[in-house]
């Protein structure tokens, strides 16, 4: 009687982790992302904000202001398993401020020391060419 109960019972329990394990806005939590954020980034988690999460799936996305006014686009990843919420470490990309062409991001002026190079379609196009 028991391995009845046991064959009948069993299916359920799987169905149930299965449905429980696929979705991140129930197994990340607003500490998760904090404290995993913290450890990616060497910052105490005073020491930046956490703002714009999207939840879809298994992962959520947000995005980290540091006080010194740097932006990470950063995710997670959570489940909900037999032993509780399991969320992945915090993967972060800093974003860049700026898109600035090449010529404006290197310094105006050329070192004296070494000579012009000989100018040629890829280096007109790279803006080195006098």
């Amino acid at each position: 009687m028991t391995s009845s109960r046991t064959l009948f019972c069993l299916p359920w329990l799987l169905i149930a982790a299965v449905l429980a394990g696929g979705c991140a806005s129930h197994a990340v939590t607003d500490d998760a992302i904090v404290t995993n954020t913290s450890r990616a980034l060497g910052l105490p988690p005073q020491a930046f904000t956490i703002s714009n999460r999207a939840d879809s799936g298994v992962q959520t996305t947000f995005q980290a202001r540091t006080d010194g006014g740097r932006v990470y686009s950063c995710y997670v990843e959570g489940s909900v398993s037999v032993v509780g919420r399991v969320v992945s470490d915090a993967i972060c990309q800093e974003m860049r401020q700026s898109d600035a062409p090449a010529s404006a991001r290197r310094p105006a002026t050329r070192p004296t020391t070494s000579p012009a190079p000989a100018c040629n379609a890829l280096l007109r196009a790279a803006g080195r060419c006098n």
